[in-house]
């Protein structure tokens, strides 16, 4: 996995990682007009694509397992921002709807989402960015989720 051209050069971009996580995170958090967290947001970007989706689905979609999922349903339905509602075919499965509060974060999510996107690509190229998008989604590939470890969030 380690570059071993000449010119690589060490960077510690597993802090850099971790750092640009954390204060976008709390960044956004922060933000007066930003009425749900980033984890919230990202379950009503979902739900805004198809709702009404499977539990399991939503939280593959948001590479959460079981555990995750449930707690961020359970504080997002708390916030009235999506409920739960038993899945017709198979009693066991539970489905996520946006409710009407939800649909009017989202709105105000995605446009926040936006400006926040267009802050974090200011000052590069097009091609730079399609680069890091690059980067960032092959880690996904490099580092599959460990679903053994998935029972246990």
């Amino acid at each position: 996995m380690r570059n071993k051209l000449p010119e690589a050069r060490h960077h510690r971009l597993i802090y850099l990682l971790n750092v640009a996580q954390r204060r976008l995170q709390r960044w956004m958090a922060a933000q007066p007009s930003s009425e749900v967290t980033p984890a919230q947001a990202g379950l009503l970007f979902i739900l805004g694509k198809q709702d009404g989706v499977l539990m399991g689905e939503a939280g593959a979609a948001l590479d959460m397992g079981p555990a995750g999922i449930s707690g961020l349903v359970d504080r997002s339905a708390a916030a009235k921002l999506v409920e739960r509602r038993a899945d017709r075919d198979d009693g066991r499965a539970w489905r996520v709807w946006l409710t009407p509060k939800g649909r009017n974060v989202l709105s105000q999510a995605k446009s926040d989402a936006a400006a926040v996107n267009a802050a974090l690509t200011e000052g590069f190229t097009s091609a730079e960015i399609d680069i890091v998008a690059r980067w960032l989604t092959s880690i996904r590939e490099k580092f599959p989720r460990d679903t053994a470890r998935d029972t246990e969030e």
